[in-house]
């Protein structure tokens, strides 16, 4: 498998130049200087990372220790970097460029004649960012606990004793403990009064965090390295402090005035404000926090679209999206566009059949059914159609599982959506993988 995919990206030297413009990026002389992972290196190990799922110190552990490993990932007999590298590596990449590197991936199936676009399914799943169950309490807690780690930090940085600032996080871990322990008698009776104290201790670490920050403003370190150090110190303290204030207004509006705060108002986590809060109507997980992702699978199992979606949008509203995607990228409607209920909409149905599509196979939702329709959905087309959109459920699953895509543990919305590129470009190079190498069976029993 791994050579079948190794053949492919010799085939197709574009991928290989898109990760180099984004190496080079910022680079004055990128001929010169220390050498450092070369973009076969980079695209092909994110691959084999995706593809094992695995972390990046068994990713080095495995490519130093295998033969195989190392002719894949194009290494051989050099010397294998740190798992650091491998890291600061991928996050030169741009969603952008896995974006187009996967658009050349099923552009390159299609000149294969390995799909033929010709069925088309979709769906949309909630890939978690990686954060704690948030409420009210911990999020101040977390604040306080952050800005003033960074203030102890700024102190030793500086040489000198921050005046003014007060280590309160004794004093709000008391508080958002008391908070968790209430029971729902004495939560009625007393989470206000708590709230009120943990509240003003968060202001209080913010106010005096940003008074730090003011006064440190010409300090400088003892050389050019503490210098930087101490800037960017005072800039993560006022990030924090930035999110601290959204996290104490939100508390102060939802607890104390209890006034109904809209999603898009409200924060998640500090460490990953970009969180989205989603509501599918699943019964055991009502509440996710993280991206919606849309999918579009064709066919043979290859992904043709994907897309990170901002809040909650409707499923119905990418219906019409991903027919002219799909008509951009094949030349022509699929002849079978299968979904579940969620994209259903009069439009979306209406849509489908002026564009060409022949069996359009959307469970209707709500209302009542007409005769018409009734039969419609209990032909034999259409219920086949059913059976050929299920498979995007156990498509989405093998991302999960297989290609780390359950849970984004890298930081940062950038990195969230380079994770969703990742597992879906290792998922189409196994795909193509498979099928050539079904074709070469052929081909041999054949002749």
């Amino acid at each position: 498998m791994l050579q079948s995919i190794s053949d492919f990206l010799d085939d197709h030297e574009e991928m290989i130049e898109a990760v180099r413009r984004d190496l080079e990026r910022g680079l004055k002389n990128p001929g010169t200087g220390r050498g450092g992972l070369t973009p076969p290196q980079v695209l092909r190990s994110l691959i084999l990372m995706r593809v094992k799922n695995w972390n990046y110190r068994e990713l080095r552990e495995r490519i130093t220790d295998g033969y195989t490993l190392r002719q894949f990932t194009d290494f051989y007999c050099q010397p294998v970097p740190k798992h650091d590298a491998f890291n600061r590596a991928f996050n030169r990449l741009t969603p952008q460029t896995l974006q187009a590197v996967n658009e050349l991936v099923v552009q390159a199936a299609v000149d294969l004649d390995l799909e033929d676009g010709q069925k088309l399914r979709v769906d949309t799943t909630v890939v978690q960012t990686d954060i704690h169950h948030p409420t009210d309490n911990t999020l101040l807690w977390d604040v306080v606990r952050v800005v003033t780690r960074l203030v102890l930090r700024l102190s030793a940085a500086v040489q000198q004793r921050i005046q003014g600032f007060r280590n309160r996080t004794r004093a709000a871990r008391r508080r958002m403990q008391e908070i968790q322990r209430l029971t729902p008698k004495e939560r009625h009776e007393r989470q206000t009064e708590k709230y009120r104290e943990l509240i003003g201790v968060a202001e209080e670490v913010v106010n005096s965090a940003q008074t730090v920050v003011e006064q440190t403003r010409k300090a400088r370190g003892k050389d050019v390295a503490a210098d930087l150090a101490i800037g960017e110190l005072r800039k993560e303290i006022n990030h924090y402090c930035e999110l601290g204030d959204r996290a104490i207004d939100q508390a102060r509006r939802r607890v104390l005035e209890g006034e109904q705060v809209p999603n898009a108002e409200k924060i998640y986590s500090i460490f990953e404000s970009h969180t989205d809060l989603i509501k599918r109507g699943k019964v055991q997980t009502p509440l996710e926090f993280g991206h919606k992702v849309f999918l579009a699978e064709s066919a043979k199992g290859l992904i043709t679209q994907y897309e990170v979606l901002q809040g909650n949008p409707g499923d119905d509203q990418h219906v019409e999206p991903s027919l002219e995607r799909h008509k951009e990228t094949f030349g022509h409607v699929p002849e079978l566009y299968g979904s579940d209920r969620g994209f259903f909409s009069e439009n979306n149905v209406k849509s489908c059949k002026q564009n060409g599509v022949k069996v359009v196979c959307i469970p209707q939702r709500g209302g009542k059914k007409t005769a018409r329709r009734k039969a419609y959905e209990k032909s034999p087309a259409f219920k086949q159609g059913q059976r050929f959109r299920a498979g995007i459920e156990g498509r989405i699953s093998v991302l999960f599982r297989g290609r780390g895509m359950k849970r984004c543990l890298a930081e940062g919305h950038q990195r969230f959506e380079l994770t969703v590129g990742a597992a879906v470009l290792a998922n189409n190079l196994m795909r193509i993988a498979a099928l050539l190498s079904k074709r070469t069976r052929r081909a041999r029993k054949a002749a």
